[in-house]
């Protein structure tokens, strides 16, 4: 026990170390379990128990993600799809011709070795992909979205593979598994009584892992049960809130597999070579996925930003690895060279993806050469039609200022959003409200303004920088209007000011000014003044 509270505190530091270089502290728990093994220590029951544990709600909270809207787009099922088949088909021959010049480790890879290598490096990282595009701000943009979909699609297939990996055959008594199907509206009435503490995130350990352990009696891959159980809880209104709950335990649950890796197999000088090559077939991955996008009709933009999001190796590229080496399937080094490869991905990818921008702006004219004159309803012109007022960010600052200029102003405003739902949400509340990115360049050159409707602009993003990156492009295009924008910090203020924008409203200073307004409007001023005697009176016995 002691053992592995120092091994956890050891890859604490290796992921401080790892998250200060702007790397995921995945990496540094990866390297952590290398320099353990190195020292001489061996996987014990705590860090075994951590790293399914792990693995487990990794996939229950993959199944709360799994909207089946988002993932019957032809974008993400079939560019996922078309991706993996491509780069099994590539990779395999590629792999086997290196086997043919004698490369260490390649030399004795046969057929099925070479498919289950590809299978495993076909997958993008869900954790690092994430990671960038939270702190980017660029969660619900298309690309962003798109890019969510095809890992989920990869994670099924994941766990597909993992749930006939085990080669057991399931018991008579699965087929009783069908019943959980009418246990829904319990299990819907129980996540709408845990509320928002504690008791919800209980249940959501309990359902999660319990699913699992249910599954194995069966004898059906526990993990398949995990995903399944968050399916049948993904429509809930708080399925989010329940992932983001568990988003932590899941993570400290990681460090745990991510440290079994580094313990399981030592890297050496000699897989140097076959490290390389990996890498550079990475390259060939990033580029199938933009291809695809561009096939699927999407701007080159949007194509660009998502190959970058998934250009890396997978942690769950890890876990088929270790399958494959639990049953035979490849041999234990190449646990190591695939733990390798994939930190170093990410090692490539974090500053490709924190320029990704500045890298587009660069090569936007030849990329743009690539795009195809069709394109998906998502990536046409915008028209803003005869209104008068664009309010970007349609969330409940959004929404407020929209309903006050059109209610109270007799205005006639637009809103822009870039998450699909809520723009689904505002259409059918009766609101104009348009779907795209404003931290998409591209979309102030789609955004028709030239015709002089527009005279205000409201920029109502939650982050600054998204407000900042808006204004300066809506400037960019020669728009004359008056700009407004909300902040939160007198720093985001300055910063507003600065690149033009006209009024910036700070949400933390104004909230108290604006409650005693609202207050004293509905209150009688007698109400709020003393009658002038008893003031007197009072002012007198004090």
């Amino acid at each position: 026990m002691y053992d592995a509270i120092t091994w956890i505190a050891i890859a604490f530091a290796a992921g401080l170390i790892a998250k200060q270089q702007g790397l995921p502290p995945l990496v540094g728990y990866l390297l952590a379990g290398f320099v353990l093994h190195g020292l001489g220590a061996e996987e014990g029951p705590v860090i075994e128990a951590l790293s399914e544990l792990g693995v487990t709600l990794l996939l229950f909270t993959i199944g709360l993600k799994l909207k089946l809207k988002s993932l019957a787009a032809p974008q993400v099922w079939g560019v996922a799809s078309l991706h993996m088949v491509a780069v099994a088909a590539l990779f395999v021959p590629l792999l086997l011709a290196e086997a043919q010049l004698g490369l260490p480790y390649l030399a004795d890879i046969d057929l099925g070795a070479a498919l289950v290598l590809a299978f495993a490096l076909s997958f993008s990282s869900t954790v690092f992909a994430v990671k960038v595009l939270e702190e980017k701000g660029e969660m619900t943009s298309l690309y962003g979205t798109i890019a969510i979909g095809i890992l989920i699609m990869q994670d099924l297939a994941a766990v597909l593979f993992l749930a006939f990996s085990a080669g057991k055959v399931p018991s008579p008594w699965a087929l009783l598994l069908l019943a959980l199907l009418f246990a829904r509206p319990v299990l819907n009435w129980l996540f709408e009584r845990a509320g928002h503490g504690e008791l919800l995130l209980l249940f959501g350990l309990t359902l999660g892992l319990g699913g699992a352990e249910l599954f194995k009696l069966v004898d059906v891959k526990g993990d398949l049960g995990a995903l399944l159980l968050g399916v049948m809880l993904a429509s809930h209104p708080k399925s989010g809130e329940l992932s983001k709950a568990l988003l932590g335990l899941k993570d400290l649950f990681l460090v745990g597999f991510f440290l079994s890796i580094g313990l399981t197999a030592m890297p050496s000088l000699d897989m140097a070579p076959v490290v390389l090559v990996l890498l550079v077939l990475l390259l060939l991955k990033g580029f199938l996925y933009e291809q695809l996008l561009l096939a699927f009709r999407l701007r080159a933009r949007t194509a660009l930003l998502g190959a970058l999001a998934l250009f890396n190796y997978s942690e769950f590229g890890l876990i088929v690895a270790a399958v494959a080496t639990r049953n035979g399937w490849l041999t234990a080094d190449w646990l190591a060279i695939a733990a390798i490869t994939v930190a170093l991905s990410f090692v490539i990818a974090s500053p490709l993806n924190d320029r990704s921008h500045v890298i587009y702006e660069l090569f936007s004219n030849r990329l743009r050469r690539q795009e195809r004159r069709r394109r998906i309803d998502a990536e046409l012109e915008i028209d803003p039609g005869d209104a008068d007022v664009m309010i970007v960010g349609m969330g409940r600052v959004g929404i407020g200022a929209y309903d006050f200029l059109q209610r109270d102003r007799g205005l006639n405003p637009v809103g822009i959003d870039a998450d699909p739902d809520n723009v689904d949400r505002q259409q059918q509340a009766g609101r104009n409200v348009v779907l795209g990115s404003a931290t998409d360049a591209d979309f102030w050159h789609r955004l028709h303004l030239d015709d002089g409707h527009i005279k205000l602009v409201l920029l109502a993003m939650p982050q600054a920088e998204e407000n900042v990156f808006a204004a300066e492009h809506l400037l960019k295009e020669g728009f004359t209007g008056s700009i407004g924008a909300i902040a939160k910090f007198p720093d985001d203020e300055a910063a507003l000011r600065a690149v033009g924008v006209h009024q910036v409203f700070n949400l933390y200073a104004e909230a108290g000014a604006g409650l005693a307004q609202h207050v004293c409007a509905e209150l009688s001023h007698d109400t709020l003044l003393p009658d002038e005697p008893t003031a007197r009176a009072s002012s007198s016995s004090a």
